[in-house]
């Protein structure tokens, strides 16, 4: 296919199609704001493992970690070893401008690094605390949760920045010091979760299966070790293209997810992340202790849900 437009020797295609149903943005909106914010983008993205969310005209998204044979030479690349499928997984890293425009001109939509880099993989570089709220509740109850996770936090002397999803919710993130292994930081994570979901139980939950929330915003715990988490300033695949974008504390209140968009978030100047994240701190060994003492939640999920099974398969035999 010929390009209509060349930026940094990418050829750029069908730059005036719809991203996808209810986008209202173009591939070019896509390409125009990835380059423009390049240098709030990149950062996020350099020396990470990288999966990406494309949408291909008439397609349903898709998450994409392999790349494609057709992967220019130019783009990095390096080889993991992916426990969860027994298989290596060859991932991008989108270190420079060339390649996050080609990563536009793919229609991938959303980037989502590792929480570890190549240069320290030994290292989660944040305590992430993912607040999800429940079907058909309004951003209202997850402000009011954002603010229950940052007591918690402040009360253990650990000092956070927050941002929207660019979805439903927020990411509440602690930059580390990397003095805890990534073991003792998913402990720490599920501690802080605990410690959130006693001071308004009424509001927030640590509950893993969905149908044991009770209507409670979700503290996702989960994020550690080979996780992924959506980029600041990664736009999302929902409608008018939102993009995940830090907010101050005190803003918090009087913000949605729709205030920031393909569109209109190149319009706040600065690189609100850089000026929000402090610096760099160490977890609590108490902390730490404190988290060891709690299951995993996709392992406490699993045993639950086969116990309920037995249960069920049990009351239909009587």
């Amino acid at each position: 296919m010929a390009a209509e437009e060349e930026r940094d020797g990418v050829g750029l295609t069908n730059l005036d199609q719809q991203l996808f149903t209810g986008a209202d943005a173009t591939k070019r909106d896509l390409i125009d704001y990835l380059d423009a914010g390049r240098d709030r983008i990149l950062p996020g993205l350099r020396d990470r493992p990288l999966s990406v969310i494309r949408v291909r005209p008439g397609q349903q998204p898709f998450m994409q970690k392999n790349v494609p044979k057709y992967t220019p030479e130019w783009v990095e690349t390096v080889t993991v070893w992916a426990e969860s499928s027994h298989r290596d997984v060859s991932y991008a890293l989108c270190n420079d401008r060339r390649t996050l425009i080609w990563f536009g001109n793919q229609r991938a939509v959303e980037y989502h690094p590792t929480l570890i880099t190549m240069a320290e993989p030994e290292r989660q570089t944040y305590l992430i605390m993912d607040l999800d709220p429940p079907e058909g509740a309004g951003f209202d109850v997850v402000i009011k949760t954002a603010h229950v996770v940052r007591q918690a936090l402040d009360d253990l002397g650990l000092a956070s920045a927050v941002k929207t999803s660019g979805s439903k919710g927020v990411h509440i993130m602690v930059p580390l010091d990397g003095s805890a292994s990534i073991e003792d930081v998913a402990a720490a994570t599920r501690a802080v979760a605990g410690r959130a979901e006693k001071l308004d139980p009424d509001l927030a939950t640590t509950a893993y299966i969905k149908e044991d929330r009770g209507g409670k915003v979700f503290l996702d715990s989960t994020r550690a070790g080979g996780a992924t988490i959506v980029a600041a300033y990664s736009p999302r695949v929902r409608p008018g293209t939102p993009v995940s974008f830090p907010v101050p504390w005190d803003d918090l209140d009087d913000v949605t997810p729709s205030d920031f968009t393909v569109k209109s978030a190149l319009k706040i100047t600065g690189d609100p992340w850089v000026e929000l994240m402090p610096a760099e701190q160490a977890l609590p060994a108490e902390l730490i202790a404190e988290g060891h003492e709690i299951p995993v939640a996709r392992v406490q999920a699993m045993h639950e849900g086969k116990r309920r099974k037995r249960a069920r398969e049990a009351k239909r035999d009587d």
